[in-house]
């Protein structure tokens, strides 16, 4: 791994402190030592580091922004901040925004064991006391968070998006990684009516030339739907 490369994107994203550099240079590695047994994501390298941690944390603001505005709409509780990350493979982008927010309870939710057994490592070894883990589908994830992320996922489709929508608190918010805003604009027809509000927001990620988004949307509000309790 080119450590050069970490420091100067972490530092355009106004993330240049020794500790979070020091943690993701520690994942990055123990994703590349676990690549070739359980086959985790298809890069290394520089690319491991472009596409997937910088890539991962391009769109932190918008993140840390649709927490803030699902805490007011909650009311403020004074409850911890939540984020589920549905898919997470390798972790991605829920460990780089754990090792970025600490402050906030990050899950990690993926289907298969061997994932699972990845994240579970690294979780020990860095010691991240924000990272709660879960094997389970999609399809049938549950909970209540203020934040839901996906990225390299699927396009979006009715039936998923109605469980995907349900695990967000009162107020809260889906944050979904996506390529060219185009694209995004033309999947969100598929959901028409299961949102209140979306927003494509172009992203862009360090030393990488490939277009890249965020969209935000803010799911409508279920008659039987209750606010948090205090």
């Amino acid at each position: 791994m080119n450590e050069t490369l970490l420091t100067r994107g972490l530092a355009e994203l106004g993330l240049a402190d020794d500790r979070t550099a020091s943690l993701l240079g520690r994942y990055v590695a123990s994703i590349e030592a676990w690549n070739p047994a359980y086959g985790l994501v298809g890069a290394s390298g520089d690319e491991l580091v472009i596409k997937h941690i910088l890539d991962s944390l391009a769109p932190l603001a918008i993140v840390r922004r649709s927490l803030a505005e699902a805490a007011t709409g909650t009311a403020g509780y004074g409850e911890r901040a939540s984020l589920v990350d549905l898919g997470t493979g390798a972790g991605l982008p829920g460990v780089p925004l754990a090792i970025a927010m600490p402050e906030v309870d990050v899950t990690l939710l993926d289907r298969m064991t061997r994932r699972i057994r990845f994240l579970e490592a690294v979780r020990a070894e860095l010691a991240l006391e924000n990272v709660d883990i879960v094997e389970e589908q999609v399809e049938r994830a549950k909970g209540s968070y203020d934040v839901v992320t996906f990225r390299a996922f699927r396009p979006f489709e009715r039936k998923l998006f109605k469980r995907v929508f349900s695990v967000c608190s009162p107020g809260g918010r889906v944050v979904a990684y996506k390529g060219k805003a185009d694209r995004a604009c033309a999947e969100l027809e598929a959901i028409d009516g299961l949102y209140e509000s979306a927003e494509i927001t172009p992203v862009v990620v360090p030393f990488l030339a490939d277009e890249r988004c965020v969209v935000v949307m803010r799911p409508k509000a279920s008659p039987t739907a209750s606010p948090r309790k205090p």
